[in-house]
């Protein structure tokens, strides 16, 4: 199963209308979305506006592959499961968003050889292809940050020096 979320916060009808061109065009019955506020009905995708957090988790550790937004929610939590992923970010252009926020997000996790993207229909329809042709156990970043970056955290957060200092003997 192919699993689409788009996040809760705005429609994202450009996306979802690519995904249900792309499954009609595939006679894909395979596909299922979280579609939001969305105004655009799809023909060949099963839709759930929303999903509370264990089921969206849940349907995303069922999935193949997951389509997305370039939300960092989405992103980190494919990864953490080790789902490929194809992201399609909001443009603040077309006030999919408030700015291109999501572009470069894209571009830098795509850079890193973590995520597929696209920005253009045509990009998409390319990308569903590689998509399906990656294999089914993605790239994974574990789900807690390491103690040296908490520390270095920790250290940042009450003013500590970093590099810390050295004792002297």
């Amino acid at each position: 199963m192919i699993f689409v979320t788009v996040g809760a916060q705005m429609p994202f009808d450009r996306l979802i209308e690519w995904v249900d061109a792309w499954a009609v065009a595939g006679d894909r019955s395979d596909v299922m979305a979280q579609i939001g506020p969305s105004t655009f009905q799809p023909k060949r995708v099963r839709v759930l506006p929303f999903m509370d957090p264990p089921t969206f988790r849940r349907t995303m550790m069922e999935s193949s592959c997951v389509v997305a937004h370039a939300g960092m929610g989405t992103i980190l939590s494919a990864l953490e499961l080790g789902k490929p992923i194809l992201v399609v970010p909001r443009l603040g252009a077309l006030s999919e968003t408030r700015n291109d926020h999501q572009v470069a997000t894209a571009r830098r996790f795509r850079a890193e050889g973590l995520v597929l993207s696209a920005e253009t229909r045509e990009a998409f329809i390319a990308g569903m292809a590689e998509l399906e042709a990656q294999p089914p156990d993605g790239p994974r970043i574990p789900a807690r940050a390491s103690d040296a970056l908490l520390d270095r955290l920790r250290r940042f957060v009450v003013g500590e020096p970093w590099p810390p200092e050295r004792e002297s003997r």
